[in-house]
């Protein structure tokens, strides 16, 4: 099953720092959020693949948006 990785503000992606197909250790930065003009990194809660990416730079997200999913 998929895990998801959420926004845990509101914001603006700043920066994907993963590719679709990528392995990620748990506690990697996935994606960069920028509010109120400070960046806040998304780390992955677990180890896995990135599945699907779900966002892109410059979007704006609120917080529970799922941004990536985990597989």
């Amino acid at each position: 099953m998929a895990t998801k990785v959420c926004a845990h503000i509101t914001g603006t992606i700043w920066k994907i720092e993963v590719k679709e197909g990528d392995s990620v250790s748990e506690g990697d930065t996935c994606v960069i959020l920028e509010s109120m003009k400070m960046e806040m990194p998304v780390e992955a809660p677990c180890s896995g693949t990135v599945e699907k990416i779900l966002c892109a730079e410059a979007q704006a997200v609120n917080e529970g948006d799922v941004l990536l999913t985990l597989a």
